[in-house]
């Protein structure tokens, strides 16, 4: 069961790795309506507010008890890029809310484990201690607990992304186990392997409707203006310094695909940024997703999506982990 789905790349992971979604939940539309797109024959998002979600409806809906819950309730307001952190900002309240609704299900039948993902800045003053009591609750409710901070690029994934587990174990299921992470792969993707091959985008102002689009259907980018893009020298491959401008290097992985304020990194040709196609292939998603919506909300849910890849990671190293444990107590 998915909380704060998302266009669903944590779901991606964890489906790979062979786990089946049986409910899934976001308050935005377009994110939906991109995970159900995605998955005609298991469309099971639904638009919802988590505050209003009742256990009793999500064991309705999936006709069974749940084996497990994942999900990365919204980070804007715990991230270094928000200068303007507030402590009235309701999207801190859904690390409770997530909580609440495990607790509930587990209530109703031992849960086997739980993934929350979030940002490592989670870990900091003014936020730990925020952190720390979520933890403790999760434990009061019944698991063990392990907190580790894992990079995207250490697992398949072409950029670097560092982003904040929580995975916890049913200890009344499996006494005494707690998960370990995924080992780092051994191969690093760059930004070439990724999109290197890839033709030119549409731009904004050339295509009016995404069945326009060739190649892709997010195969767009924003109209280049700035005369950065027009003057050669003022940009250059690799250079991460500048905010709005951050220019990606071929032959290294991407910086994190993470844009506010529609701060698309540059493409390494430094001509344009780049297109949603493009951030989608470096965040690790298949090449035949299709995301809906709006430019701006495509940008939106592409930079606030799990990458599938680091998903599966940690989604496998789970099933591996319950296997053993239920071999041993097979024994």
């Amino acid at each position: 069961m998915s909380l704060f789905c998302g266009l669903g790349g944590m779901d991606l992971g964890f489906e790979a790795a062979g786990f089946r979604v049986g409910a899934a939940y976001d308050i935005r539309q377009d994110s939906v309506a991109t995970y159900n797109l995605n998955r005609p024959d298991a469309a099971v998002a639904a638009v919802q507010d988590i505050r209003d979600l009742k256990p009793a409806d999500i064991l309705a809906t999936i006709g069974g008890a749940c084996s497990g819950v994942i999900g990365g309730p919204p980070c804007q307001s715990f991230t270094q890029a928000n200068r303007h952190q507030s402590d009235d900002d309701p999207r801190r309240e859904m690390l409770g809310q997530f909580a609440r609704i495990l607790g509930g299900l587990n209530r109703a039948a031992p849960v086997p484990f739980f993934v929350i993902e979030n940002v490592p800045c989670l870990q900091r003053d003014p936020h730990l201690g925020r952190l720390k009591t979520l933890e403790a609750r999760l434990r009061r409710i019944g698991f063990n607990v392990t907190r580790v901070v894992l990079n995207a690029g250490d697992h398949g994934t072409p950029q670097n992304r560092r982003r904040l587990f929580l995975v916890g174990i049913n200890r009344q299921l499996h006494p005494g186990v707690s998960w370990k992470a995924p080992e780092p792969a051994e191969h690093r993707l760059t930004v070439r392997d990724a999109i290197g091959a890839l033709p030119e985008p549409v731009t904004f102002a050339s295509a009016s409707t995404i069945d326009e689009i060739p190649h892709h259907p997010n195969h767009w980018c924003m109209t280049p203006k700035s005369r950065r893009f027009l003057t050669p020298g003022l940009l250059r491959a690799g250079d991460g310094n500048k905010r709005s401008f951050k220019v990606l290097a071929w032959d290294r992985p991407s910086l994190a695909v993470a844009y506010g304020n529609r701060e698309v990194h540059v493409h390494p040709g430094c001509h344009r940024r780049l297109s949603i196609f493009e951030a989608m292939l470096l965040q690790g998603f298949p090449a035949e997703f299709r995301v809906a919506g709006t430019m701006s909300s495509q940008i939106t849910q592409v930079s606030e999506a799990v990458p599938p890849p680091l998903a599966h990671a940690v989604a496998g190293s789970i099933k591996a982990l319950l296997h053993r444990t239920e071999l041993r107590s097979a024994a």
